[in-house]
């Protein structure tokens, strides 16, 4: 009898810690009833393309924890401060066309006079839990305060790297419009956000933002979720044409089809913003290893190309630093242009970024 006591006490402490606002909130009405039409929600969740088992034939469940705990690289983390530089986002010069990363997926564009802001993680942890899955020393030079007024705020998914609570609260004075996948606007209401001001959109949808502006959202392979429940809000990319560009926002995603159709419909691209890291052969199917990044990238028509989701925080068992060795090697030779700044590092979207390889020489 005691047993069952403490079963049920444990069970109905971590159902009320779930209740914090960190959590976010499932769809419900509005918001529910638009993903009840979508084409890419069947049986209570939201389907990928094409099947996408969250582990690969081989893995299980115990023995990626097992590697987590006992097989994680000893450079997983990197062990000095890492180089950086701080752009004045505050005073840019608004003709300037400009792209800063501030490591993993988060990154900010100034581009034809409007402000673009993408997966904001600024508070120096990737978790519901804030001391857990801490950002890398030197990779948090950015905070909400450096942040100017944000025309567009796109955010890809509902994970915790790609769309986190404290950020997201602080920033709210800040932001003018969200573009986001169905049903991850239910999160941001519940956080305070105006109803007005979120855009929930399905895979292949259009929506003009001004004259010359544009969004168009296309798949992704990935799923979604911040509690138990998973895939109840979706996961996409964005192609975001302007008066003068057109890039590639990619969200995360593992290798598919979806990156050849995106490239017939809309390529060539100037610019495709990729994940590259986190991955591992154990989940291959939801993020990309580095040669298929290339793959995709090539597929997708881009001449440019700018690896993303790693640099930051440790979520795989790899080097920090293997992502972008891979890639650059696997892109020896493609044609495609690698773009690797430095956290904070403006890249001029009107060319002539020679980044160096920052990352040389750090254990």
């Amino acid at each position: 009898m005691t047993v069952v006591i403490v079963i049920v006490l444990l069970i109905a402490a971590a159902y009320l810690f779930m209740q914090q606002p960190q959590f976010g909130k499932n769809p419900a009405g509005d918001h529910l009833e638009k993903i009840k039409s979508s084409p890419h929600y069947k049986n209570g969740q939201f389907q990928n393309l094409n099947p996408t088992p969250q582990l690969t034939e081989g893995a299980s469940v115990p023995s990626v924890l097992r590697a987590f705990f006992f097989e994680k690289s000893k450079r997983a983390i990197p062990s000095t401060i890492l180089p950086s530089q701080k752009t004045n986002l505050l005073h840019l010069p608004p003709d300037q066309d400009v792209l800063v990363w501030f490591g993993h997926s988060s990154y900010f564009i100034q581009i034809d006079g409007k402000r673009f802001l993408i997966d904001p993680v600024l508070t120096g942890s990737a978790s519901p839990l804030s001391f857990t899955t801490r950002s890398f020393k030197g990779s948090d030079v950015y905070t909400t305060n450096d942040i100017p007024s944000i025309d567009y705020l796109l955010v890809s998914h509902d994970h915790y790297d790609h769309l986190d609570h404290k950020t997201i609260l602080q920033l709210k004075p800040k932001i003018k419009k969200v573009i986001t996948g169905l049903g991850v606007g239910a999160h941001f209401q519940y956080w305070g956000y105006d109803r007005e001001k979120i855009i929930e959109l399905d895979w292949n949808e259009k929506i003009v933002l001004e004259d010359g502006f544009e969004i168009n959202t296309t798949p992704a392979r990935h799923f979604s979720g911040r509690n138990l429940n998973r895939n109840k809000t979706l996961w996409l990319s964005f192609v975001l044409i302007t008066p003068a560009h057109k890039i590639f926002i990619g969200g995360d995603s593992g290798y598919d089809s979806h990156f050849k159709e995106i490239g017939s419909r809309f390529g060539p691209f100037e610019l495709a913003i990729l994940e590259n890291g986190q991955y591992n052969k154990s989940w291959k199917h939801i993020h990309m290893m580095p040669e298929e990044v290339i793959q995709a990238a090539k597929e997708l028509k881009a001449s440019q190309l700018l690896p993303v989701h790693w640099s930051k925080f440790s979520l795989s068992l790899h080097d920090w630093d293997e992502p972008v060795i891979r890639i650059t090697k696997a892109a020896e030779g493609s044609g495609i242009r690698m773009l690797h700044p430095m956290i904070g590092e403006a890249v001029n979207l009107k060319g002539g970024f020679t980044g160096q390889t920052w990352w040389h020489g750090i254990t």
